[in-house]
């Protein structure tokens, strides 16, 4: 019963760092891709969309990474209690 509780939780805890990880590269894609590069002289509609392209980019990719980083630790902390206790 162990075992198979052990090996679920194994799977919740890296479905989330891969969550983490999807997030982190859609961040990128908004950044890159939808944002890109500013325009030099742009019309007011322009720089507003960039800005929200950007924004959307920054806080997606800054999520997707501490959700990852945080699942890590928590599959490396728990993988350090098993060996301890089991």
């Amino acid at each position: 019963m162990k075992e198979k509780a052990k090996h679920y939780l194994n799977l919740i805890i890296n479905s989330i760092i891969l969550a983490g990880i999807i997030l982190f590269i859609i961040g990128l894609y908004y950044s890159m891709i939808k944002a890109g590069i500013p325009y030099q002289d742009p019309p007011l509609e322009l720089q507003i969309q960039y800005a929200i392209n950007m924004g959307i980019g920054e806080i997606l990719s800054k999520n997707g990474v501490l959700i990852a980083i945080g699942g890590g630790v928590i599959r490396l902390l728990l993988g350090l209690i098993w060996r301890k206790w089991i």
